[in-house]
């Protein structure tokens, strides 16, 4: 691989690694030389992801975390702060969820958990977060968003759209600006 630059040295939580774009986040930091943690709430699928990752010699770990819990969300920051000795230089908000219906046959529980997948859990994780980018000087947070936050794609749900609409925040030494 050309190496016109390297993330060696750094380190990254992505969480939702497991599948899709953070999968292949995860498989580019790593081999830009970034050490990374990531999370899924399937552990089978977590560690066969692991495994392919250690075949191919990523310095990656991981964790089982359902993002939409708080508590769950505070163990996995507790658990990236211990490895990455309370720095962390990259985190990526990835983890998301979608459920195909109606916006109008959603029970309470559904929106619920699609609001604290989506859009609860990137903010709360982000604040956890904080003192940890914070801590090593030099500091990111990247939000994966959808079109669906913007436009209607006929995907089944306003829902869904609602709850990846959020915004890019910049972290800032201390502060996030817009």
């Amino acid at each position: 691989m050309d190496r016109r630059w390297s993330l060696q040295g750094m380190t990254a939580l992505v969480t939702g690694g497991t599948k899709g774009i953070g999968e292949a986040v995860v498989e580019e930091l790593s081999m830009l030389g970034a050490r990374v943690h990531t999370c899924a709430r399937d552990e089978t699928q977590l560690q066969e992801s692991l495994r392919k990752w250690q075949a191919k010699g990523f310095q990656v770990t991981a964790s089982v975390c359902d993002v939409s819990s708080r508590e769950q969300r505070e163990k996995l920051m507790e658990t990236v702060s211990s490895l990455f000795q309370g720095k962390l230089n990259i985190f990526v908000n990835n983890a998301a969820t979608f459920i195909v219906k109606p916006a109008t046959e959603f029970t309470a529980e559904e929106y619920s958990f699609v609001m604290a997948t989506n859009l609860e859990s990137a903010f709360h994780l982000s604040q956890l977060a904080h003192p940890l980018l914070k801590a090593s000087s030099l500091g990111s947070i990247v939000f994966i968003s959808s079109v669906s936050g913007i436009v209607h794609t006929d995907t089944g749900s306003c829902i869904y759209g609602a709850s990846k609409g959020i915004y890019v925040c910049i972290y800032s030494d201390s502060e996030w600006s817009t």
